[in-house]
């Protein structure tokens, strides 16, 4: 007797349909996850610097510990991802890590204290940038991910605001120690809602980047050769040496010059989260017209020296909540084009997660290196000439990608000129706002 053998399915490489389950537990997420490196960073600057009396120079050491910490961790980190079929554990481990090193901030006197925190919550955060890309990839495929990842940046900008206005109620009532516990707790509830995505809805080969099932990855010599990845990084990394540094010393300028800096500066969080809200949203719909992924990061570079030279004129604390709304511009296209332009790059080489990892790091020494150059120069030479120096370095990464990063999406007609790129780009934001306001 023969039997009648089936042959195998072929491999398909259409998108995933996800579940709607799946769609709420990423949203969640995201929305709970307390945004420490930016969103916290001017409530950590002003605890530090008015209620335990540190120097704006110790003030940087902290925040740069942190940084560095994530920097070691961002790229065997981005390889954990990349290989591990547990993402939505190692998600709900990082959230855990985060509300203990705030908790420890809050709770434990003493400098020890405060920068064995910064080192926890360094490493902590490495995870977060590479976990969400690889869970988004897994879950919605290359095809869905523009709009996924343009999805994450609004939903964690929309809790980061709440979160803000929280924060600043809190702070106000109870004091600066309570910002801490109630940022504890977002953390905890983020890290819970990993449980929310079902486990067999994530396709892990899809997470890394794999063209095909079975192949390899590329080898990281080989990536190391890469000029156009090499240029993207360098971009990133100039990118954050001039932003990193620049709402924390804002808002240690206004709490040593303005009794009201508590407000201020939960302002200055809460007016960039809503226009970053508006902005990521705006993202995916000019990707979706045709607008390309280089054209819109340049639109991200171009804000940084603007706003530095701004605040450098600006020291009303109305006008400098008006000012870091622009940081909304910048920080919000970043998050999404830097995360599609990486993923980009990457495709077919099984190693999405790692260059995410990468860029992550490009951010944490970037970020790292800002907050302590920028507060040596602030104690030393004013908080002016710091603004001046991260200008410089935002002006520095425009002309960068302006020159080596390379058009990673799909390649516009050739009838299509600048005129129509920022037509569309315009109609995509008034869009957004509509959607928003409708809502």
């Amino acid at each position: 007797m023969t039997t009648t053998r089936t042959p195998l399915a072929a491999p398909t490489l259409a998108a995933p349909i996800p579940s709607a389950r799946s769609h709420l537990g990423l949203d969640l997420m995201l929305f709970f996850l307390a945004d420490v490196r930016d969103g916290l960073s001017p409530f950590f600057a002003m605890f530090l610097g008015s209620v335990r009396h540190w120097s704006p120079g110790a003030v940087g050491l902290a925040f740069a510990l942190s940084n560095i910490a994530s920097a070691v961790s961002q790229v065997p980190a981005g390889v954990l991802v990349d290989g591990t079929t547990r993402k939505r554990l190692m998600f709900a481990i990082s959230g855990a890590m985060v509300a203990l090193g705030v908790l420890l901030i809050a709770l434990v006197p003493g400098k020890a204290a405060v920068f064995t925190a910064s080192v926890i919550l360094g490493i902590a955060l490495a995870v977060f940038h590479p976990i969400t890309i690889g869970l988004s990839l897994g879950i919605v495929g290359r095809r869905g991910l523009a709009a996924r990842v343009s999805r994450n940046e609004t939903f964690n900008h929309a809790g980061n605001f709440l979160a803000a206005l929280l924060i600043g109620v809190t702070g106000w009532l109870f004091g600066l120690t309570w910002i801490f516990i109630l940022a504890s707790i977002f953390a905890l509830a983020s890290a819970a809602m990993a449980a929310v995505i079902p486990a067999h809805e994530i396709d892990h080969r899809a997470a890394r980047g794999d063209a095909l099932p079975g192949a390899s990855a590329t080898p990281l010599a080989a990536l190391l050769r890469r000029r156009d990845l090499i240029a993207f990084l360098a971009v990133c990394l100039l990118f954050y040496l001039g932003n990193g540094a620049m709402l924390p010393l804002a808002s240690e300028a206004l709490a040593a010059h303005h009794a009201s800096g508590l407000f201020a500066a939960s302002g200055c969080i809460m007016a960039a989260q809503l226009v970053m809200t508006l902005a990521s949203a705006a993202v995916g719909r000019a990707v979706v017209a045709g607008v390309g992924r280089k054209t819109i990061f340049l639109v991200a570079l171009a804000v940084l020296p603007l706003r530095g030279l701004l605040l450098m004129i600006f020291h009303d604390p109305l006008a400098v909540v008006a000012v870091q709304a622009l940081d909304g511009i910048g920080s919000g296209i970043f998050g999404v084009a830097s995360a599609l332009i990486a993923a980009d790059l990457m495709q077919g080489t099984g190693r999405v997660n790692l260059v995410q990892g990468a860029v992550a790091l490009a951010v944490s020494l970037g970020a790292s290196a800002s907050n302590l150059a920028g507060g040596l120069i602030a104690q030393y030479c004013g908080y002016d000439l710091a603004f001046l120096v991260l200008s410089g370095a935002g002006l520095a990464a425009v002309i960068g990608c302006a020159a080596l990063v390379p058009e990673t999406g799909p390649r516009p007609r050739r009838d299509r000129g600048w005129i129509d790129a920022l037509f569309g780009a315009k109609m995509a934001l008034t869009n957004a706002v509509g959607s928003v306001v409708k809502s």
